[in-house]
């Protein structure tokens, strides 16, 4: 499992992160604070607070640089 910080502070950044991970058959968890969502539950993502960085967690062994090279502009740096 890879841990990034990663920012959706825009409804379209939620959209287009969305859109990105379906594409994976990987399992991705949004924590924020004590709460953790599918990061693939676009309702989810938006009962999180999103003006704060949010942990992401890639549950993958293989293809973890492909992943981060897609959401390269999500995470921070």
């Amino acid at each position: 499992m890879k841990t990034v910080q990663i920012s959706l502070n825009s409804i379209d950044k939620v959209k287009s992160f969305v859109n990105e991970i379906t594409k994976y058959d990987n399992d991705f968890d949004l924590v924020s604070g004590r709460y953790v969502i599918d990061a693939k539950s676009i309702m989810g993502i938006f009962s999180l607070d999103l003006s704060k960085p949010i942990d992401l967690n890639i549950h993958a062994d293989n293809n973890v640089d492909d992943i981060l090279a897609a959401l390269d502009a999500y995470i921070i740096k």
